[in-house]
């Protein structure tokens, strides 16, 4: 059986992490996996998941989503330039009141999350919601990339305990709330801020529970598009799924 080339972006830590180090480990050893970063020096996280499968079924590579350079010579270095299923999920979080962010804070955003996001391949394209802006994203291009034969899912998981949440918030606590009304202010710090913790203490999963979910996804042969779930998965479609590990195994 051919292996599935899978390349993934933002693997350093997290959902990516955890994405890298779930599918490169798939039983039946059907993916040869790519694992990206921005930083490779920030990889040994990965290297320490990834075992013996390193050198295997596992390669890591440099890839900053915000350059076309970058990009291209990570995809040049792959096997005939061949990508069955791309993986967008190297992001960037901003959170506080609109009016107290700067222009240049929002266009990094939108650089990393957006046009980052846009470079696609033949096979599946799995993408994982970091904004409002890759909802709407997400449903134009599966429609646009049907006469590519290219399939896109957009995985939606709600909160997920990762330290990019924990940074996210950390950076939220440090806003300069000068410029936002005093009802906003008051709602940023008081109801969003105060509230935070407690969400993702209540609701949030791990990076570990993603990634099983997206394993499920590269798997079937008709992926749909929108994929939501917090704790148990659960579809906005008439098709569903279950985690459960198959007894006859």
């Amino acid at each position: 059986m051919t292996q599935k080339v899978v390349l993934s972006t933002g693997c350093s830590s997290g959902i990516g992490l955890a994405l890298a180090a779930r599918i490169t480990k798939d039983e039946k050893k059907r993916f040869m996996v790519y694992a990206t970063m921005r930083n490779l020096s920030k990889g040994e996280a990965l290297v320490e998941a990834a075992g013996q499968t390193l050198g295997g079924t596992l390669e890591i590579k440099q890839l900053y989503v915000c350059d076309d350079d970058s990009i291209k010579a990570c995809v040049d270095s792959l096997p005939e330039r061949r990508v069955d299923i791309l993986i967008s999920n190297a992001g960037m979080g901003l959170i506080g009141p609109i009016e107290c962010q700067s222009i240049d804070e929002m266009k990094t955003v939108i650089d990393t999350n957006f046009f980052g996001l846009r470079h696609g391949h033949s096979g599946d394209f799995i993408q994982r919601r970091l904004h409002s802006v890759q909802v709407c994203t997400g449903r134009l291009l599966r429609k646009q990339a049907l006469r590519f034969n290219l399939n896109i899912s957009l995985i939606e998981p709600g909160p997920v305990i990762t330290e990019f949440e924990r940074k996210v918030y950390e950076e939220g606590m440090k806003t300069d709330l000068s410029k936002a009304d005093k009802v906003t202010a008051d709602m940023f710090t008081n109801i969003y801020l105060k509230n935070y913790n407690q969400i993702f203490e209540s609701l949030g999963q791990t990076a570990e529970d993603v990634a099983e979910h997206t394993l499920k996804i590269i798997t079937m042969e008709n992926p749909p598009l929108p994929l939501n779930f917090l704790k148990l998965p659960c579809w906005r479609s008439r098709k569903s799924f279950t985690l459960e590990k198959d007894k006859s195994n």
